[in-house]
């Protein structure tokens, strides 16, 4: 498989682990608040309100923002629960990208075989989809929780270092710092 072939399929695949993910996660999610913290972050982010010390601001105007796309008062805590599921679905993309890029620099070069480029890709599948359905990520992807934004935060930080470690010796290879 050449290099554009591969690129093209890991940015295909990668979008379909997040489909995978968001689906589950839609069909999951909480209708209206469950346990802990969540009736405050759903209160807060609604009315945009301040929070308990320290607070959580992005996650609050985020869900500000998801709590528009609510049809009635009574679907509020659904869809600020489903920012959850969004932003756990795209780490779960983030994470296919992640181990695609590790798995190509561990293993030598991609357009060698068809064999090692189906191996690469169909590893990060099975570890971003078994990482879909752990237990804990799950249950914090499918309630209003900080966790989910945060995770998402650290896959992106994550992943935009592995493009600056990959592009650091190209010209304009520092952009991706920019980014981090």
């Amino acid at each position: 498989m050449d290099e554009k072939s591969f690129k093209k399929w890991t940015l295909i695949l990668g979008w379909l682990c997040f489909l995978i993910a968001f689906i589950v996660y839609y069909l999951t999610t909480e209708p209206t608040v469950s346990f802990w913290d969540t009736g405050e972050y759903i209160t807060t982010s609604a009315k945009l309100q301040v929070g308990h010390p320290p607070g959580a601001p992005l996650f609050q105007m985020l869900g500000a923002i998801f709590s528009i796309f609510a049809l009635n008062s009574e679907q509020v805590g659904f869809t600020i629960n489903l920012m959850s599921g969004f932003a756990s679905a795209l780490t779960i993309a983030f994470m296919f990208w992640s181990i695609t890029m590790l798995l190509s620099k561990i293993s030598s070069k991609i357009s060698e075989s068809k064999d090692k480029s189906m191996a690469i890709l169909g590893g990060a599948l099975t570890g971003s989809l078994a990482f879909t359905f752990t237990d804990t990520f799950w249950f914090n992807a499918v309630e209003a929780e900080t966790y989910a934004m945060g995770t998402l935060i650290m896959a992106i930080l994550f992943y935009l270092a592995l493009r600056w470690e990959q592009d650091m010796d190209k010209p304009r290879g520092d952009k991706w710092l920019v980014l981090i």
